[in-house]
């Protein structure tokens, strides 16, 4: 395994520089943010895809400081009720692919995407309940007319391209935990298996997964997991116990919200993390562990450095090796 940094934490700085600050801080691998939600301060589809020279030194820059590219990244919602957005999102999805391709990248890591709740929304709509029963129709709606077909062609894109689409489970997404997950992949028909897991625990601890367990359960259906976002995240029973997990409150309300997410290993400690990576390695997964700041209470430096020391400190770097004791 090797710990990777997501570089829109350093969207501030020069690609080069970027790059310059990860190898310092400890890292080995970086992913690249394309489109959508999550920027392109250090990735211009338009100039990549139009030149093969400027490809190549965008490769050189990553590869000559020892570092490689785990995934290129469009966060979006192309499922949007308001088409303009779709079509923006769909555009940034689908020129990242066509990038991926021509680079040999396997990974475009991204969200489902969420629909209106009717051909008449105009905002998406998350459903976490089936009644009353115009919910269980907005669901219906949502997976059979919209996100189905538009991700069965998506898959069969991604697979002429020779790219997996690595979804984030992600609340007020379509997919949001392991079985949304399968869902789609199982819909999409012979094109599925390029339906992935970008494996980001920090939304699955708040919703009261455990990581390890959704880890078996996704790869027991096939080799389901293909990159992987280290970030934590703390549920504050003191406001958890009154109010639950589901929390609108902003994110910089930290003393009122009921959870928050956290440098890795400021959510659960060093054993949890080691029966995780341990679990990816046992089913399968030995790829990046790939940092994203988002904790609000460091910044992306210190979040940064205390990240790279927490999981080199409990990842597996060597191959196992042969069994001789038995």
């Amino acid at each position: 395994m090797k710990v990777g940094a997501f570089t829109v934490a350093k969207a501030d700085l020069p690609f080069e520089e970027a790059l310059d600050w990860f190898v310092e801080a400890g890292c080995e691998a970086v992913e690249i943010g394309t489109a959508n939600y999550t920027g392109d301060a250090h990735c211009s589809l338009a100039e990549l895809n139009s030149s093969k020279r400027k490809r190549d030194a965008f490769m050189k820059a990553i590869e000559s400081r020892g570092l490689v590219l785990s995934g290129l990244s469009c966060h979006g919602n192309p499922l949007h009720p308001d088409k303009r957005i779709a079509n923006a999102h769909h555009e940034g999805f689908r020129a990242t692919v066509k990038l991926a391709s021509k680079l040999g990248i396997e990974c475009v890591n991204g969200f489902s995407g969420l629909p209106g709740g009717g051909p008449q929304d105009r905002v998406p709509n998350w459903v976490v309940a089936p009644w009353p029963e115009d919910h269980l129709a907005a669901l219906e709606y949502q997976w059979n007319e919209v996100a189905i077909p538009y991700w069965q062609k998506e898959a069969r894109y991604a697979a002429n391209n020779g790219v997996h689409i690595c979804f984030e489970m992600h609340p007020n997404f379509l997919v949001y935990n392991p079985e949304t997950l399968i869902k789609l992949r199982e819909a999409c028909g012979k094109y599925g298996e390029r339906i992935c897991a970008n494996f980001d625990p920090s939304h699955l601890f708040w919703q009261g997964i455990e990581p390890a367990a959704a880890v078996r359960w996704l790869q027991e259906h096939g080799e389901v997991i293909k990159h992987f976002h280290a970030k934590d995240s703390c549920v504050y029973q003191w406001n958890a116990r009154v109010n639950g997990v589901l929390d609108t409150k902003h994110y910089g309300d930290e003393p009122n919200r009921s959870w928050i997410f956290r440098t890795v290993g400021y959510g659960h400690d060093d054993s949890v993390w080691k029966d995780l990576i341990s679990t990816l390695r046992m089913y399968g997964y030995d790829g990046v562990l790939s940092i994203e700041h988002e904790d609000s209470l460091m910044t992306a430096d210190e979040g940064f450095l205390k990240a790279v020391k927490f999981l080199k400190d409990v990842l597996i770097s060597a191959a196992a090796g042969e069994i001789t004791w038995a």
